[in-house]
């Protein structure tokens, strides 16, 4: 597995914010989000080739029940469902963080679904087809929210996206409000702020949930955290 670190924090977004939680980062990733807050395992890949069992100890070093793998997109690992199954072994509640464009047969306590809309598309033209062509993969998703406990969690930029999970929500008649998180996009505790406002009440009156970014507004946006 391509790893781009593994540390101890707490889970920052969605359902177990605030929980304490060994994360295991895995580098590469098949979209390149104009907004990736972890441009280390996507638009500039790094990372050691390790084995996967060499990853169990570390974690238990960390001496946390909660472990996320994240990345970059996970699924893209081979050996990501093995990794899964051993922790879940060892008694980890694990989580994985995933776009939902690639699906992996993993073992995981929550599935955590960010699914990318049209705002996160590049400018570049040389990614933006391969990112746009890539990014919706509902068939992956039905997969997902049928055989394993999930979230749904949207990152917003402008009042105008919310229409765009309408739309994807709309799609997937299992799906129920409070399954759906929105979480304002920002790689700073100011910007993150400033859309405080409008995606709670956006969420509030579609019965959805708002995630914070805890990670960013304690740690900032740094490896590590």
């Amino acid at each position: 597995m391509r790893i781009s670190e593994v540390f101890a924090s707490i889970q920052g977004e969605g359902k177990w914010a605030g929980t304490p939680s060994a994360f295991i980062r895995t580098s590469g990733c098949n979209l390149r989000c104009w907004f990736c807050d972890t441009p280390g395992t996507s638009w500039r890949p790094r990372g050691e080739l390790r084995e996967w069992p060499s990853l169990l100890d570390q974690v238990a070093s960390f001496d946390c029940s909660h472990v996320v793998v994240t990345g970059g997109e996970p699924m893209l690992q081979p050996e990501v469902g093995p990794l899964t199954r051993a922790l879940q072994e060892r008694g980890h509640v694990v989580t994985i963080e995933t776009a939902g464009t690639v699906f992996a047969d993993v073992q995981a306590d929550l599935v955590s679904l960010s699914p990318k809309l049209a705002n996160s598309t590049p400018a570049d033209p040389g990614w933006s087809r391969r990112h746009d062509q890539a990014r919706d993969a509902p068939e992956v998703i039905e997969r997902f929210i049928a055989g394993y406990e999930y979230q749904l969690k949207f990152v917003v930029d402008q009042p105008g996206d919310v229409v765009d999970v309408d739309r994807f929500i709309e799609r997937f008649s299992a799906v129920t409000p409070g399954r759906v998180w929105l979480m304002p996009q920002g790689v700073t505790s100011a910007e993150i702020a400033e859309r405080a406002e409008w995606v709670q009440e956006a969420a509030t009156s579609r019965g959805w949930r708002v995630s914070p970014r805890l990670h960013i507004e304690l740690f900032g946006n740094t490896p590590g955290t």
